[in-house]
């Protein structure tokens, strides 16, 4: 979607036209009042371009459902920052040529005999937009520091968080074996991981828990929770009777994040467990 050039230079070419103090002298007023007009269509006809054609098409390609999704995300951002851009571009050149046309009628109306100033009222807006409104600022482009958590997926990790919270193991464990299956790669997905392996550690299932626990820490190594869970994933493996795995994989907690609380809850259950 662009703007058409020629109608932006008509355009910018009547507007310096009809604001050089020579046309008003040289010309009629029914000359200069035939222009407006021609303005007025060359300026909805450049407002027209921003209605579709039908005829554009995207390919969205991908070796995975989460790929093209990522895709699909990207186009939609460069697309929103392109539509904002041009509307921004549009609305300026809108009310920059109302006001110009303003000025022009009132001084049209000062060469006019009879023509009373006061009734003039306000200048239609080109192309029907609001003349009162402000022209609007480019937004900012949403922030792409973390991802965002949608309100429905938001949702259904609070009402899982509450089960744990209030005791309901066994409806936490599923809320969250639910919530993860519905969200595989969202932005609570590792804590919901992690959640869901303490649900199954107070069941006592600590097999499932320390797989959950896995899962919490590899789908985000680096992320708030990922000691807790390292070490989470060692203490159920001693738990399991696999203690020198659980020795290997505690010792990677102080390695990996140093001056952690789970750093030294690590290293106390590897002496309890007698790690060498």
């Amino acid at each position: 979607m662009m703007v058409g050039r020629n109608a932006l230079l008509a355009v910018v070419a009547m507007v310096g036209l009809l604001a050089g103090p020579a046309a008003a002298q040289d010309q009629s007023l029914a000359d200069i009042r035939q222009k407006l007009s021609i303005l007025y269509v060359e300026i909805q006809s450049l407002r027209n371009e921003l209605n579709t054609s039908g005829l554009a098409t995207t390919s969205i390609s991908g070796n995975s459902s989460l790929e093209r999704l990522d895709a699909i995300e990207a186009e939609l951002q460069r697309l929103t920052s392109k539509t904002e851009e041009l509307e921004f571009r549009i609305n300026r050149i809108t009310v920059d040529g109302t006001n110009r046309i303003g000025d022009l009628e009132f001084r049209l109306c000062e060469l006019e005999e009879g023509c009373d100033i006061g009734m003039l009222g306000d200048t239609p807006s080109l192309g029907g937009v609001d003349s009162a409104a402000v022209v609007p600022t480019p937004q900012d482009a949403p922030s792409t520091d973390g991802p965002q958590v949608a309100l429905s997926e938001q949702i259904d990790f609070d009402g899982a968080q509450q089960k744990l919270v209030d005791g309901d193991f066994q409806g936490a464990a599923d809320s969250f074996t639910t919530f993860v299956q519905a969200y595989p790669a969202g932005p609570l997905t590792s804590e919901a991981y992690y959640l869901r392996g303490q649900a199954l550690e107070s069941l006592g299932e600590m097999s499932a828990a320390a797989r959950s626990y896995l899962d919490g820490f590899s789908g985000d190594p680096e992320g708030p929770l990922a000691a807790d869970a390292l070490f989470k994933l060692g203490t159920s493996l001693a738990a399991l009777g696999q203690v020198s795995d659980a020795c290997v994989t505690l010792a990677e907690v102080p390695l990996r994040f140093p001056g952690s609380e789970a750093m030294v809850d690590a290293q106390s259950a590897m002496r309890e467990l007698g790690c060498s």
